[in-house]
């Protein structure tokens, strides 16, 4: 069992707001802070993380644990997001990756293979409307 593996056995399955909690921080704290997609947190959203932390809790426990505590779109959001600057694949897969990892370094079970499954559920759906919102953007209006 790799180190990781070892570590989220030991930790169990998310089952409570505070399991979602960890895993959103941890999240957060990865994503903001990658040479990669770091920037459209902190430059693009310049998202303000202890505002918008509430929120995602409230999301992925809805998404977890059925709470209902999330109501809202995301989606209106990221499509403001990406005409600032473009979401593109490899960003929404380094997004994944790092969601996937944080998970499997914290948690083990039905409920953290849950989270991921859904996170790529999360990921393909905007991705596929960030890609449409590009075409709409770069096609001409029917005459």
């Amino acid at each position: 069992m790799s180190g990781a593996t070892a570590v989220a056995a030991e930790q169990g399955d998310i089952g409570a707001r505070e399991d979602v909690v960890r895993l959103v921080r941890a999240f957060y704290a990865r994503a903001m802070s990658d040479d990669r997609i770091g920037y459209i947190f902190t430059e693009v959203a310049q998202l303000d993380l202890e505002a918008h932390l509430p929120v995602m809790f409230d999301f992925w426990e809805t998404l977890l644990l059925g709470t209902r505590s999330y109501s809202g779109g995301a989606m209106q959001k990221h499509l403001e997001l990406n005409r600032r600057s473009p979401l593109l694949p490899e960003h929404f897969e380094r997004w994944l990756q790092l969601f996937e990892e944080t998970v499997d370094s914290h948690f083990a079970g039905e409920k953290a293979e849950e989270a991921k499954v859904k996170a790529r559920y999360i990921g393909r759906s905007m991705q596929l409307r960030m890609s449409a919102a590009q075409m709409m953007l770069q096609t001409p209006p029917a005459r």
